[in-house]
Formats: structure tokens, sequence, C-alpha cells
């Protein structure tokens, strides 16, 4: 639905495709991330730690805000919430102790190697409705767009 915004026309476009946006993006991540947390009670934030921690190895927590874009605060909830589960483990950091080291554990690596292949295939049958080229033009849109908003 266009907006019904009477501003300037470079408003009303970009209102138009602002809202495009959001309801794509809406859309999208609760078609993906309803599943995995019904199949394996995950979030989103979760499904990003232990994927970081499962290609990237461990790494201290201020590492995996700035991966996954998040508060540190929001971030000592997710993981806390993980290693409860056991599927973290938090350690110091044997050069600075002031540092918490997030490791991946064997019942986490588990978890993130059955849950990841199929948000991965969940993720390519949703981008399917775009081809291949439009999916590459989205997501070079989708870095300037950000890259942009950080000015």
């Amino acid at each position: 639905m266009p907006t019904h915004h009477r501003g300037p026309q470079r408003e009303v476009v970009a209102l138009d495709t602002f809202v495009k946006l959001v309801r794509a993006a809406d859309t999208v991540t609760g078609r993906l991330y309803a599943p995995l947390h019904r199949e394996h009670g995950m979030t989103e934030s979760q499904l990003g730690v232990l994927e970081a921690l499962y290609h990237l190895g461990p790494m201290a927590q201020t590492q995996l805000c700035g991966k996954l874009l998040k508060s540190g605060s929001n971030l000592t909830t997710v993981v806390g919430n993980l290693e409860r589960r056991g599927w973290v483990r938090r350690a110091r950091d044997a050069d600075d102790g002031r540092v918490q080291v997030v490791h991946l554990s064997a019942a986490g690596r588990r978890v993130i190697e059955r849950a990841f292949p199929v948000h991965v295939a969940r993720i390519a049958a949703v981008l399917g409705a775009l081809t291949r080229d439009e999916q590459k033009q989205l997501g070079r849109l989708c870095r300037k767009l950000g890259l942009a908003s950080r000015e």
C-alpha cells in the first residue's frame, strides 16, 4: 500500500520505500525465526552467537557485540541464556582477566550443526523469490544503505 503522506516527492518515495523494506524484512524474519524457535527453542540472537562461534571460534563478548551489532547488556543476557542451556561457556582471557571469552560447547556445536543447515536452506527458499542477480543487487543495495546510515 502506498503512503498517504502529502509531502515533497522525495519524502513520498522514501517513505513508501521504507515501508516496503520494513514489511519485507519483518515478513522474512518471521518466516525464518519462528521455525527456529519452535524446533530448537532458539532466538535470532542466540543463533547469531552460536553461528559466529561455530564459524569463527571462541571470541570475547565485546567482539561478539561488534559482529552481531548488539549492545553489551543485550549480549550478556543472550550469552547467559546460552550458558544456562549448556551451549556455550565463558572463561576469563588468560592475558587479560577483565575479558570474558565465549566458547562453543560440545552440546552447542551439536545444536548449531543441526539447526544451521536447515536455517540456510530456508533462507535460500525465501530469497528464491528473487533471481540470483536480483539477490546480488539487493545485497549491494542493502550494504550501500547500511553504510550510508552510519554517517
